[in-house]
Protein backbone atom coordinates (compact mmCIF):
# COMPACT_ATOMS: atom_id res chain seq x y z
CA UNK A 1 0.00 0.00 0.00
CA UNK A 2 2.69 2.36 0.21
CA UNK A 3 5.14 3.48 -2.09
CA UNK A 4 7.92 4.05 1.02
CA UNK A 5 10.27 0.84 1.27
CA UNK A 6 10.66 -0.49 4.58
CA UNK A 7 13.85 -0.20 5.87
CA UNK A 8 15.28 -3.37 7.37
CA UNK A 9 17.90 -4.47 10.17
CA UNK A 10 19.73 -7.71 10.31
CA UNK A 11 20.00 -9.72 13.60
CA UNK A 12 21.69 -13.25 14.01
CA UNK A 13 18.36 -13.83 16.42
CA UNK A 14 15.14 -11.92 16.86
CA UNK A 15 12.71 -12.82 19.87
CA UNK A 16 8.63 -11.99 19.26
CA UNK A 17 7.29 -10.87 22.57
CA UNK A 18 8.69 -10.09 25.92
CA UNK A 19 7.35 -12.35 27.94
CA UNK A 20 9.23 -15.01 30.29
CA UNK A 21 9.90 -16.99 27.39
CA UNK A 22 11.45 -14.76 25.15
CA UNK A 23 13.29 -13.14 27.22
CA UNK A 24 14.94 -15.79 28.94
CA UNK A 25 15.79 -17.45 25.48
CA UNK A 26 17.38 -13.85 24.72
CA UNK A 27 19.36 -13.85 28.20
CA UNK A 28 20.40 -17.33 27.31
CA UNK A 29 21.73 -16.63 24.02
CA UNK A 30 24.23 -13.60 24.99
CA UNK A 31 25.08 -15.92 28.60
CA UNK A 32 26.63 -18.29 26.12
CA UNK A 33 28.09 -15.76 23.95
CA UNK A 34 29.51 -14.08 26.98
CA UNK A 35 30.87 -18.01 27.85
CA UNK A 36 31.82 -18.60 24.76
CA UNK A 37 33.52 -14.63 23.47
CA UNK A 38 31.23 -14.97 20.79
CA UNK A 39 29.64 -11.75 18.90
CA UNK A 40 26.25 -12.13 18.69
CA UNK A 41 23.31 -9.53 18.02
CA UNK A 42 20.03 -10.18 19.62
CA UNK A 43 16.78 -8.07 19.34
CA UNK A 44 13.19 -8.64 20.90
CA UNK A 45 10.28 -6.97 20.33
CA UNK A 46 7.12 -6.26 22.05
CA UNK A 47 3.95 -5.01 20.97
CA UNK A 48 3.10 -3.35 24.88
CA UNK A 49 3.87 -0.06 25.34
CA UNK A 50 6.47 -1.30 27.99
CA UNK A 51 7.71 -4.59 28.92
CA UNK A 52 5.41 -6.04 31.41
CA UNK A 53 2.26 -4.05 29.76
CA UNK A 54 0.33 -7.05 28.10
CA UNK A 55 1.84 -9.54 31.16
CA UNK A 56 -1.06 -11.10 33.12
CA UNK A 57 -0.67 -14.64 34.81
CA UNK A 58 -1.81 -15.53 38.63
CA UNK A 59 0.46 -16.02 39.55
CA UNK A 60 2.25 -18.67 42.03
CA UNK A 61 5.77 -19.49 40.09
CA UNK A 62 8.01 -22.04 40.55
CA UNK A 63 12.08 -20.90 40.48
CA UNK A 64 13.28 -23.69 39.08
CA UNK A 65 13.87 -22.11 35.59
CA UNK A 66 14.81 -18.96 37.27
CA UNK A 67 17.65 -20.65 39.47
CA UNK A 68 19.37 -22.27 36.15
CA UNK A 69 19.52 -19.01 34.44
CA UNK A 70 20.36 -16.29 37.22
CA UNK A 71 21.42 -19.00 40.27
CA UNK A 72 21.98 -15.50 42.30
CA UNK A 73 18.83 -14.02 41.46
CA UNK A 74 17.85 -13.38 44.95
CA UNK A 75 21.26 -11.23 45.27
CA UNK A 76 20.12 -9.45 41.70
CA UNK A 77 17.11 -8.05 43.31
CA UNK A 78 14.49 -10.36 41.23
CA UNK A 79 10.99 -9.97 42.52
CA UNK A 80 10.23 -12.92 44.51
CA UNK A 81 9.15 -11.32 47.67
CA UNK A 82 6.38 -13.59 48.82
CA UNK A 83 7.09 -16.82 49.34
CA UNK A 84 3.96 -19.54 49.70
CA UNK A 85 3.20 -20.16 53.78
CA UNK A 86 0.41 -22.18 53.29
CA UNK A 87 -2.43 -24.23 50.79
CA UNK A 88 -5.79 -24.20 51.06
CA UNK A 89 -8.33 -25.77 48.41
CA UNK A 90 -12.07 -25.60 48.57
CA UNK A 91 -15.26 -26.88 46.68
CA UNK A 92 -17.71 -24.39 46.57
CA UNK A 93 -20.97 -26.58 46.86
CA UNK A 94 -23.43 -23.60 46.12
CA UNK A 95 -23.12 -19.82 47.21
CA UNK A 96 -22.92 -20.25 50.56
CA UNK A 97 -21.30 -23.42 51.71
CA UNK A 98 -17.75 -24.87 50.62
CA UNK A 99 -15.96 -28.06 51.50
CA UNK A 100 -12.12 -27.84 52.35
CA UNK A 101 -9.85 -30.37 50.59
CA UNK A 102 -7.76 -32.09 52.79
CA UNK A 103 -4.18 -31.77 51.91
CA UNK A 104 -3.60 -35.45 51.68
CA UNK A 105 -6.65 -35.90 49.21
CA UNK A 106 -4.69 -33.04 46.78
CA UNK A 107 -2.78 -33.90 43.79
CA UNK A 108 0.97 -33.62 44.65
CA UNK A 109 1.42 -31.47 41.86
CA UNK A 110 -0.83 -28.79 43.33
CA UNK A 111 1.12 -28.18 46.81
CA UNK A 112 3.08 -25.13 47.07
CA UNK A 113 5.34 -25.37 49.29
CA UNK A 114 8.94 -23.85 47.98
CA UNK A 115 6.78 -21.51 45.55
CA UNK A 116 6.50 -17.62 45.21
CA UNK A 117 3.25 -15.31 44.79
CA UNK A 118 4.78 -12.47 41.96
CA UNK A 119 3.67 -10.11 39.76
CA UNK A 120 4.46 -11.57 36.31
CA UNK A 121 4.93 -8.51 34.94
CA UNK A 122 7.14 -7.46 37.16
CA UNK A 123 9.43 -10.11 36.83
CA UNK A 124 9.01 -9.59 33.58
CA UNK A 125 10.36 -5.79 33.70
CA UNK A 126 13.72 -7.85 35.86
CA UNK A 127 14.36 -9.98 32.87
CA UNK A 128 14.34 -7.18 30.29
CA UNK A 129 16.51 -5.07 32.68
CA UNK A 130 19.08 -8.47 33.35
CA UNK A 131 18.89 -8.99 29.21
CA UNK A 132 19.62 -5.72 28.30
CA UNK A 133 22.67 -5.37 30.72
CA UNK A 134 23.92 -8.73 28.51
CA UNK A 135 23.64 -6.85 25.09
CA UNK A 136 20.22 -7.41 24.20
CA UNK A 137 18.09 -4.68 22.22
CA UNK A 138 14.45 -4.59 23.05
CA UNK A 139 12.34 -2.40 21.16
CA UNK A 140 8.67 -2.53 23.33
CA UNK A 141 5.64 -0.45 20.96
CA UNK A 142 6.62 -2.58 18.30
CA UNK A 143 3.98 -5.17 16.95
CA UNK A 144 5.02 -8.26 14.76
CA UNK A 145 2.92 -8.27 12.43
CA UNK A 146 4.16 -10.52 9.88
CA UNK A 147 6.35 -13.64 9.16
CA UNK A 148 9.06 -12.95 6.23
CA UNK A 149 10.06 -15.68 4.60
CA UNK A 150 12.86 -16.74 2.07
CA UNK A 151 12.74 -17.69 -1.64
CA UNK A 152 13.20 -21.42 -0.25
CA UNK A 153 10.47 -21.31 2.19
CA UNK A 154 12.62 -20.85 5.46
CA UNK A 155 11.95 -18.06 7.86
CA UNK A 156 13.60 -14.73 6.93
CA UNK A 157 12.63 -12.86 9.98
CA UNK A 158 9.22 -10.80 10.61
CA UNK A 159 8.17 -7.03 9.71
CA UNK A 160 6.51 -4.82 12.51
CA UNK A 161 3.06 -3.30 11.56
CA UNK A 162 2.57 0.42 9.43
CA UNK A 163 1.58 3.21 11.97
CA UNK A 164 -0.58 5.59 11.14
CA UNK A 165 -2.78 3.69 8.56
CA UNK A 166 -6.74 5.23 8.79
CA UNK A 167 -9.49 2.85 10.04
CA UNK A 168 -10.32 3.21 5.79
CA UNK A 169 -6.43 2.19 4.71
CA UNK A 170 -5.30 5.68 4.30
CA UNK A 171 -2.31 7.23 5.40
CA UNK A 172 -2.55 9.70 7.83
CA UNK A 173 0.34 12.65 8.17
CA UNK A 174 1.24 10.45 10.97
CA UNK A 175 1.90 7.20 8.64
CA UNK A 176 5.39 5.67 9.57
CA UNK A 177 6.01 2.19 7.42
CA UNK A 178 6.68 -0.65 9.24
CA UNK A 179 10.49 -2.22 9.72
CA UNK A 180 11.70 -5.59 8.49
CA UNK A 181 13.92 -7.25 10.91
CA UNK A 182 16.17 -9.94 9.23
CA UNK A 183 17.47 -12.82 11.34
CA UNK A 184 19.43 -16.13 11.02
CA UNK A 185 16.78 -17.36 13.48
CA UNK A 186 13.26 -16.23 14.71
CA UNK A 187 12.16 -17.35 17.88
CA UNK A 188 8.45 -16.88 18.28
CA UNK A 189 7.53 -16.44 21.85
CA UNK A 190 4.00 -14.25 21.61
CA UNK A 191 2.30 -16.25 24.72
CA UNK A 192 -1.12 -18.03 24.04
CA UNK A 193 -2.55 -18.15 20.76
CA UNK A 194 0.03 -15.82 19.50
CA UNK A 195 -1.33 -14.74 15.76
CA UNK A 196 2.39 -15.46 13.85
CA UNK A 197 2.30 -18.76 15.79
CA UNK A 198 -0.85 -19.65 14.43
CA UNK A 199 0.21 -18.81 10.90
CA UNK A 200 3.32 -21.18 11.58
CA UNK A 201 1.69 -24.19 12.80
CA UNK A 202 -0.42 -23.55 9.90
CA UNK A 203 2.12 -22.97 6.89
CA UNK A 204 4.25 -25.82 7.95
CA UNK A 205 1.78 -28.46 9.70
CA UNK A 206 2.90 -28.21 13.31
CA UNK A 207 0.07 -29.62 14.48
CA UNK A 208 0.04 -33.13 12.23
CA UNK A 209 0.82 -35.45 15.50
CA UNK A 210 -0.91 -33.16 18.29
CA UNK A 211 -3.92 -33.48 19.95
CA UNK A 212 -6.26 -30.86 19.35
CA UNK A 213 -5.11 -27.75 21.79
CA UNK A 214 -7.32 -26.50 24.75
CA UNK A 215 -7.85 -23.56 26.22
CA UNK A 216 -9.11 -21.44 28.91
CA UNK A 217 -10.05 -17.49 29.83
CA UNK A 218 -8.00 -16.48 33.01
CA UNK A 219 -9.58 -13.23 34.43
CA UNK A 220 -8.31 -11.87 37.19
CA UNK A 221 -7.62 -8.57 39.61
CA UNK A 222 -5.80 -6.79 41.97
CA UNK A 223 -7.53 -5.98 45.32
CA UNK A 224 -6.27 -3.69 48.41
CA UNK A 225 -7.67 -5.47 51.49
CA UNK A 226 -7.69 -4.77 54.91
CA UNK A 227 -4.42 -5.58 56.94
CA UNK A 228 -6.03 -7.10 59.19
CA UNK A 229 -7.05 -9.88 56.73
CA UNK A 230 -4.26 -10.03 55.13
CA UNK A 231 -2.29 -12.93 55.73
CA UNK A 232 1.08 -12.65 53.19
CA UNK A 233 1.81 -16.28 51.75
CA UNK A 234 -1.58 -17.97 51.89
CA UNK A 235 -2.78 -19.75 48.66
CA UNK A 236 -6.44 -20.40 47.75
CA UNK A 237 -7.79 -22.60 45.22
CA UNK A 238 -11.00 -24.07 44.48
CA UNK A 239 -13.60 -24.85 41.94
CA UNK A 240 -17.38 -26.01 41.99
CA UNK A 241 -20.14 -22.93 42.54
CA UNK A 242 -20.43 -20.96 40.02
CA UNK A 243 -19.24 -23.08 37.63
CA UNK A 244 -22.60 -25.21 36.79
CA UNK A 245 -22.22 -25.11 32.90
CA UNK A 246 -18.59 -25.20 32.86
CA UNK A 247 -15.36 -26.47 33.90
CA UNK A 248 -12.58 -24.24 35.49
CA UNK A 249 -11.81 -23.08 38.89
CA UNK A 250 -10.46 -19.68 41.45
CA UNK A 251 -7.51 -18.41 42.69
CA UNK A 252 -7.61 -16.11 45.33
CA UNK A 253 -3.47 -14.90 46.40
CA UNK A 254 -1.91 -13.03 49.46
CA UNK A 255 1.04 -10.96 48.22
CA UNK A 256 2.68 -8.47 49.14
CA UNK A 257 1.81 -4.77 50.31
CA UNK A 258 -1.60 -5.82 51.80
CA UNK A 259 -3.30 -6.95 48.65
CA UNK A 260 -4.42 -9.98 47.24
CA UNK A 261 -4.79 -11.38 43.46
CA UNK A 262 -8.02 -13.10 42.61
CA UNK A 263 -9.44 -14.50 39.81
CA UNK A 264 -11.23 -17.36 37.72
CA UNK A 265 -9.86 -20.01 34.76
CA UNK A 266 -13.21 -20.97 33.37
CA UNK A 267 -12.42 -23.73 30.26
CA UNK A 268 -12.97 -22.80 26.71
CA UNK A 269 -14.65 -26.16 26.48
CA UNK A 270 -18.22 -24.86 27.69
CA UNK A 271 -21.10 -25.83 26.20
CA UNK A 272 -23.93 -23.53 26.54
CA UNK A 273 -23.78 -19.94 24.84
CA UNK A 274 -25.20 -17.87 27.77
CA UNK A 275 -22.38 -18.22 29.39
CA UNK A 276 -20.37 -15.27 30.23
CA UNK A 277 -16.99 -16.34 32.04
CA UNK A 278 -16.68 -12.42 32.84
CA UNK A 279 -20.24 -12.52 35.25
CA UNK A 280 -19.63 -16.18 36.50
CA UNK A 281 -16.30 -14.43 37.95
CA UNK A 282 -18.36 -11.26 39.50
CA UNK A 283 -20.93 -13.82 41.08
CA UNK A 284 -18.48 -16.29 42.54
CA UNK A 285 -16.39 -13.18 44.41
CA UNK A 286 -19.68 -12.94 46.82
CA UNK A 287 -19.28 -16.72 48.80
CA UNK A 288 -18.04 -16.03 51.54
CA UNK A 289 -14.95 -18.24 50.98
CA UNK A 290 -13.29 -14.96 48.74
CA UNK A 291 -15.75 -12.47 50.70
CA UNK A 292 -13.87 -13.06 53.87
CA UNK A 293 -10.99 -11.47 52.34
CA UNK A 294 -12.42 -8.87 49.80
CA UNK A 295 -14.92 -7.01 51.87
CA UNK A 296 -13.71 -3.78 52.96
CA UNK A 297 -11.21 -3.49 50.29
CA UNK A 298 -11.05 -1.89 47.07
CA UNK A 299 -10.35 -2.89 43.15
CA UNK A 300 -7.09 -1.64 41.42
CA UNK A 301 -6.51 -3.36 38.58
CA UNK A 302 -8.40 -5.69 36.27
CA UNK A 303 -6.97 -7.84 32.88
CA UNK A 304 -7.92 -11.08 31.30
CA UNK A 305 -6.12 -13.64 29.36
CA UNK A 306 -6.49 -16.69 27.82
CA UNK A 307 -4.05 -19.68 28.70
CA UNK A 308 -3.06 -22.49 26.14
CA UNK A 309 -3.82 -25.44 28.55
CA UNK A 310 -3.57 -29.05 25.93
CA UNK A 311 -0.28 -29.59 27.87
CA UNK A 312 1.82 -32.51 26.39
CA UNK A 313 -0.48 -34.61 24.07
CA UNK A 314 -0.99 -31.34 22.39
CA UNK A 315 2.25 -29.96 21.86
CA UNK A 316 2.49 -28.76 18.16
CA UNK A 317 6.03 -29.62 16.19
CA UNK A 318 7.86 -26.68 17.62
CA UNK A 319 11.13 -26.00 15.11
CA UNK A 320 10.83 -25.08 11.00
CA UNK A 321 13.20 -24.02 8.89
CA UNK A 322 14.78 -20.68 10.19
CA UNK A 323 12.67 -20.74 13.27
CA UNK A 324 11.10 -22.05 16.32
CA UNK A 325 7.82 -21.60 18.63
CA UNK A 326 8.49 -21.06 22.65
CA UNK A 327 6.59 -21.19 25.82
CA UNK A 328 2.88 -20.24 25.87
CA UNK A 329 2.79 -20.11 22.42
CA UNK A 330 3.32 -23.47 21.90
CA UNK A 331 1.50 -24.91 25.00
CA UNK A 332 3.91 -25.82 27.45
CA UNK A 333 2.18 -24.67 30.33
CA UNK A 334 1.54 -27.74 32.97
CA UNK A 335 -1.83 -27.41 33.95
CA UNK A 336 -1.67 -29.92 36.81
CA UNK A 337 0.13 -27.17 38.32
CA UNK A 338 -1.52 -24.13 37.13
CA UNK A 339 1.41 -23.15 36.20
CA UNK A 340 3.18 -21.98 32.98
CA UNK A 341 6.05 -19.82 34.18
CA UNK A 342 8.64 -21.74 34.75
CA UNK A 343 7.71 -24.13 32.08
CA UNK A 344 7.64 -21.15 29.95
CA UNK A 345 11.58 -20.06 31.21
CA UNK A 346 12.74 -23.19 30.35
CA UNK A 347 11.29 -23.91 26.60
CA UNK A 348 12.78 -20.77 25.59
CA UNK A 349 16.44 -21.26 27.18
CA UNK A 350 16.34 -24.86 25.14
CA UNK A 351 15.47 -22.84 22.40
CA UNK A 352 17.90 -20.43 22.77
CA UNK A 353 20.68 -23.41 23.28
CA UNK A 354 19.49 -25.12 20.00
CA UNK A 355 20.14 -21.96 18.38
CA UNK A 356 23.32 -20.90 19.51
CA UNK A 357 24.53 -24.48 18.98
CA UNK A 358 23.60 -23.92 15.36
CA UNK A 359 25.00 -20.44 14.72
CA UNK A 360 28.05 -21.12 16.12
CA UNK A 361 28.70 -24.78 14.31
CA UNK A 362 27.33 -23.97 10.81
CA UNK A 363 27.06 -19.79 11.37
CA UNK A 364 24.63 -19.46 8.30
CA UNK A 365 21.16 -20.38 9.89
CA UNK A 366 18.01 -20.56 8.45
CA UNK A 367 17.97 -24.30 9.19
CA UNK A 368 15.67 -26.37 11.29
CA UNK A 369 17.01 -27.00 14.65
CA UNK A 370 16.78 -30.14 15.24
CA UNK A 371 19.14 -30.62 18.48
CA UNK A 372 16.10 -28.81 19.72
CA UNK A 373 14.16 -32.15 20.38
CA UNK A 374 16.94 -33.79 21.44
CA UNK A 375 17.33 -31.45 24.42
CA UNK A 376 14.01 -31.39 24.90
CA UNK A 377 13.50 -34.61 25.76
CA UNK A 378 16.25 -35.31 27.95
CA UNK A 379 14.99 -32.12 29.84
CA UNK A 380 12.80 -31.90 33.13
CA UNK A 381 10.54 -29.88 31.08
CA UNK A 382 9.60 -32.86 29.36
CA UNK A 383 9.26 -35.18 32.30
CA UNK A 384 7.44 -32.76 33.74
CA UNK A 385 5.13 -32.31 30.60
CA UNK A 386 5.20 -36.29 30.37
CA UNK A 387 4.06 -36.78 34.00
CA UNK A 388 0.85 -34.60 33.79
CA UNK A 389 -0.68 -35.26 30.45
CA UNK A 390 -3.66 -37.14 31.53
CA UNK A 391 -4.69 -34.10 33.67
CA UNK A 392 -7.13 -31.80 31.28
CA UNK A 393 -7.90 -35.09 29.47
CA UNK A 394 -9.38 -36.54 33.17
CA UNK A 395 -10.92 -33.47 34.01
CA UNK A 396 -12.70 -32.75 30.55
CA UNK A 397 -13.82 -36.40 30.33
CA UNK A 398 -14.97 -37.21 33.90
CA UNK A 399 -15.57 -33.99 35.52
CA UNK A 400 -14.17 -32.32 38.61
CA UNK A 401 -14.85 -35.21 40.99
CA UNK A 402 -14.23 -38.12 39.10
CA UNK A 403 -11.57 -36.33 36.95
CA UNK A 404 -9.64 -34.91 40.56
CA UNK A 405 -9.63 -38.95 41.71
CA UNK A 406 -8.20 -39.89 38.72
CA UNK A 407 -5.21 -37.24 38.80
CA UNK A 408 -4.79 -38.19 42.94
CA UNK A 409 -4.25 -41.49 42.02
CA UNK A 410 -2.03 -41.01 38.85
CA UNK A 411 0.09 -37.95 40.40
CA UNK A 412 0.23 -39.44 44.05
CA UNK A 413 0.29 -43.14 43.66
CA UNK A 414 1.69 -42.98 40.24
CA UNK A 415 4.13 -40.07 39.75
CA UNK A 416 2.30 -39.17 36.45
CA UNK A 417 3.27 -42.85 35.11
CA UNK A 418 0.01 -44.50 34.91
CA UNK A 419 0.05 -46.57 32.38
CA UNK A 420 -2.17 -45.06 30.27
CA UNK A 421 -2.57 -41.92 28.10
CA UNK A 422 -6.20 -40.54 28.18
CA UNK A 423 -7.19 -37.86 25.12
CA UNK A 424 -9.28 -35.35 24.20
CA UNK A 425 -9.25 -34.46 20.61
CA UNK A 426 -12.73 -32.38 20.63
CA UNK A 427 -12.21 -28.84 19.52
CA UNK A 428 -13.34 -26.20 22.21
CA UNK A 429 -15.14 -24.02 20.21
CA UNK A 430 -17.22 -27.27 18.54
CA UNK A 431 -18.35 -27.81 21.81
CA UNK A 432 -21.06 -24.87 22.07
CA UNK A 433 -24.19 -26.24 21.45
CA UNK A 434 -27.37 -24.20 19.68
CA UNK A 435 -29.20 -21.73 21.99
CA UNK A 436 -32.31 -23.65 21.55
CA UNK A 437 -30.74 -26.59 23.84
CA UNK A 438 -29.98 -24.25 26.29
CA UNK A 439 -31.43 -22.42 29.37
CA UNK A 440 -30.23 -18.90 29.56
CA UNK A 441 -28.21 -17.69 32.66
CA UNK A 442 -29.29 -14.92 34.68
CA UNK A 443 -26.71 -12.70 36.60
CA UNK A 444 -26.96 -10.79 39.12
CA UNK A 445 -26.58 -6.87 38.58
CA UNK A 446 -23.29 -6.18 40.31
CA UNK A 447 -22.94 -4.04 43.23
CA UNK A 448 -20.23 -2.08 42.83
CA UNK A 449 -18.59 -3.14 46.00
CA UNK A 450 -17.38 -6.99 44.80
CA UNK A 451 -18.90 -7.17 41.72
CA UNK A 452 -18.58 -4.91 38.87
CA UNK A 453 -19.58 -4.14 35.10
CA UNK A 454 -17.21 -4.76 32.01
CA UNK A 455 -17.02 -1.19 31.22
CA UNK A 456 -15.79 -0.01 34.90
CA UNK A 457 -12.97 -2.91 34.62
CA UNK A 458 -11.73 -2.28 31.23
CA UNK A 459 -11.19 1.32 32.70
CA UNK A 460 -8.86 -0.04 34.94
CA UNK A 461 -6.78 -2.30 32.64
CA UNK A 462 -5.59 0.97 31.26
CA UNK A 463 -6.88 -0.33 27.70
CA UNK A 464 -6.06 2.20 25.11
CA UNK A 465 -5.78 1.77 21.29
CA UNK A 466 -5.76 4.33 18.53
CA UNK A 467 -9.17 4.86 17.35
CA UNK A 468 -8.60 5.47 13.60
CA UNK A 469 -6.78 2.44 12.69
CA UNK A 470 -7.96 -0.29 10.95
CA UNK A 471 -9.93 -2.95 12.97
CA UNK A 472 -7.81 -5.50 14.59
CA UNK A 473 -10.95 -7.92 14.95
CA UNK A 474 -11.02 -9.61 11.25
CA UNK A 475 -14.45 -11.03 10.10
CA UNK A 476 -13.69 -13.53 7.44
CA UNK A 477 -17.06 -13.28 6.70
CA UNK A 478 -18.83 -10.22 8.02
CA UNK A 479 -22.70 -12.05 7.84
CA UNK A 480 -21.64 -14.70 9.64
CA UNK A 481 -22.54 -12.67 13.08
CA UNK A 482 -26.23 -11.96 12.04
CA UNK A 483 -26.99 -14.45 10.11
CA UNK A 484 -25.71 -17.66 11.55
CA UNK A 485 -24.49 -16.94 14.61
CA UNK A 486 -27.40 -14.78 16.57
CA UNK A 487 -29.60 -17.18 15.27
CA UNK A 488 -28.63 -20.34 16.10
CA UNK A 489 -25.95 -19.43 19.30
CA UNK A 490 -27.35 -16.20 20.64
CA UNK A 491 -24.19 -14.86 19.50
CA UNK A 492 -21.79 -15.71 22.13
CA UNK A 493 -19.49 -13.46 21.45
CA UNK A 494 -21.50 -11.09 23.95
CA UNK A 495 -20.75 -13.32 26.78
CA UNK A 496 -17.29 -14.88 26.07
CA UNK A 497 -15.52 -11.30 25.49
CA UNK A 498 -14.58 -10.20 28.93
CA UNK A 499 -13.97 -6.31 28.01
CA UNK A 500 -17.18 -5.73 25.95
CA UNK A 501 -16.35 -5.51 22.46
CA UNK A 502 -18.93 -7.28 21.25
CA UNK A 503 -22.67 -6.04 20.70
CA UNK A 504 -25.68 -6.49 19.01
CA UNK A 505 -27.19 -3.37 18.31
CA UNK A 506 -30.44 -2.59 17.35
CA UNK A 507 -31.00 1.13 16.53
CA UNK A 508 -33.05 3.27 13.46
CA UNK A 509 -30.55 1.88 10.92
CA UNK A 510 -31.72 -1.79 12.12
CA UNK A 511 -29.52 -4.83 13.81
CA UNK A 512 -25.87 -4.94 13.11
CA UNK A 513 -22.36 -6.40 15.06
CA UNK A 514 -20.85 -4.21 16.57
CA UNK A 515 -17.25 -4.36 17.33
CA UNK A 516 -15.81 -2.05 20.18
CA UNK A 517 -12.31 -2.54 19.48
CA UNK A 518 -10.78 0.09 21.54
CA UNK A 519 -11.66 -2.03 24.71
CA UNK A 520 -9.59 -5.17 23.41
CA UNK A 521 -7.73 -6.70 26.38
CA UNK A 522 -6.10 -9.07 23.91
CA UNK A 523 -6.93 -12.08 25.59
CA UNK A 524 -7.52 -13.87 22.10
CA UNK A 525 -10.77 -15.62 23.61
CA UNK A 526 -13.11 -14.44 20.29
CA UNK A 527 -10.01 -16.31 17.98
CA UNK A 528 -10.24 -19.63 20.49
CA UNK A 529 -14.21 -19.62 20.95
CA UNK A 530 -16.08 -18.18 17.92
CA UNK A 531 -18.27 -21.32 17.10
CA UNK A 532 -17.77 -20.73 13.08
CA UNK A 533 -13.99 -19.52 13.43
CA UNK A 534 -14.72 -16.13 11.90
CA UNK A 535 -13.23 -14.19 14.36
CA UNK A 536 -9.07 -13.27 13.27
CA UNK A 537 -6.93 -11.54 15.88
CA UNK A 538 -4.69 -9.70 14.57
CA UNK A 539 -2.16 -7.35 16.19
CA UNK A 540 -3.01 -3.77 16.05
CA UNK A 541 -1.02 -0.91 16.17
CA UNK A 542 2.15 -1.13 18.49
CA UNK A 543 1.67 0.69 21.69
CA UNK A 544 -2.44 -0.38 22.01
CA UNK A 545 -3.81 -2.45 24.50
CA UNK A 546 -4.09 -2.92 28.06
CA UNK A 547 -1.21 -1.29 30.21
CA UNK A 548 -0.99 -3.51 33.01
CA UNK A 549 0.64 -2.35 36.33
CA UNK A 550 1.82 -4.77 38.94
CA UNK A 551 -0.45 -7.83 36.86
Amino acid sequence: MSDMARESMEFDVVVVGAGPAGLSAACRLMQQATDEDKALTVCVVEKGSEVGAHILSGAVIESRALDELFPDWKAQGAPLNTAVTEDQIFMLKNEEKAVKVPNMLVPSTMHNQGNYIVSLGNLCRWLAERAEQLGVEIFPGFAASEVLYHEDGSVKGIATGDMGVSADGERKDSYMPGMELHAKYTIFSEGCRGHLGKELIERFDLNSSADAQHYGIGIKELWDIDPDKHQPGLVLHGSGWPLNDASGGFFLYHTEGNQVVVGLIVDLNYSNPYLSPFDEFQRMKHHPVLKQYLEGGSRVSYGARAITKGGFNALPKMTFPGGIIAGCNAGTLNFSKIKGTHTAMKSGMLAAESVFEELTSAGEGGKELESFYDKFEASWLYDELFRSRNFGPAMHKFGPLLGGAFNFIDQNLFGGRIPVTLHDNDEDYAQLKPASQCSPLEYPKPDGVLSFDKLSSVFLSNTNHEEDQPCHLQLNDASIPLNENLSKFAEPAQRYCPAGVYEIINDEAGEHFQINSQNCLHCKTCDIKDPAQNIRWVVPEGLGGPNYPNM
